[in-house]
């Protein structure tokens, strides 16, 4: 029987490679690592430039984390063979947060360089829930290499996102996430202590639950 293949998105201006490794998956893994944006790009033109590894007719499992799980979502959209898993993210654009919403508003991210939580990661520390030692530490390598350009872009993108028809997912949210906190509505696993930064502090946590989706959604697939 083949085994189950994930897909995995890391958030926004991560590096996949640092963020997903105490993630203990049980079968094929990929990291769609983030490409830099055509001159005012779509997010459907990017998306379907990040789904080319993925092949049109594969079942497996797109896990986005954060604004990553905007672009599985949309990747499920043109890979219907695939289902989304969101990890420290929301189902469609009515569940972004009252502050996030604010800064649509106002248009505060326009006014705001996106290198500011590397001149200031202290603040990036608390918004996303980074312990000190070595989380800090990844944390900040992880803001080092940012692109600002690429930021910019998909901040914009993640404000402006259209779920009209959005696909249905699975959702993993920490209880005590700051940027997409869990509301009234029904999470499907609510991770106990989990911050925006949990798939790297609560990996083994979140492995158990994406093996437990990918024999349950991928099962028979291949027949």
């Amino acid at each position: 029987m083949p085994k189950p293949v994930f897909y995995l998105i890391p958030g926004l201006g991560a590096d996949g490679r640092r963020l997903f490794r105490n993630l203990e998956l049980d079968g094929e893994v990929h990291i769609l690592e983030w490409l830099t944006p055509e001159p005012d790009e779509s997010l459907l033109h990017y998306v379907a430039r990040m789904a080319e590894p993925i092949p049109l007719d594969q079942p497996c499992l797109v896990v986005g984390i954060s604004f990553g799980g905007t672009v599985a979502l949309e990747i499920c959209r043109i890979r219907p063979r695939g289902f989304a898993v969101l990890a420290s993210s929301i189902p469609d654009a009515d569940s972004l947060p009252p502050l996030l919403r604010v800064v649509r508003a106002t248009k505060a991210y326009k006014l705001t360089h996106p290198t500011l939580f590397k001149l200031f990661p202290w603040a990036g520390k608390w918004y996303f829930g980074v312990k000190s030692g070595e989380e800090y530490r990844v944390f900040k390598e992880i803001l080092a290499d940012m692109e600002p350009t690429y930021t910019r872009w998909a901040v914009d993108r993640l404000l402006h996102w259209d779920s009209t028809d959005i696909g249905s997912c699975v959702q993993i949210l920490g209880s005590h996430d700051r940027v997409f906190p869990p509301g009234p509505a029904r999470v499907d696993y609510l991770i106990r202590g989990g911050t925006h930064f949990m798939i790297y502090t609560h990996g083994p946590e979140i492995s158990k639950i994406l093996n437990k989706l990918a024999a349950e959604k991928l099962s028979g697939a291949n027949t």
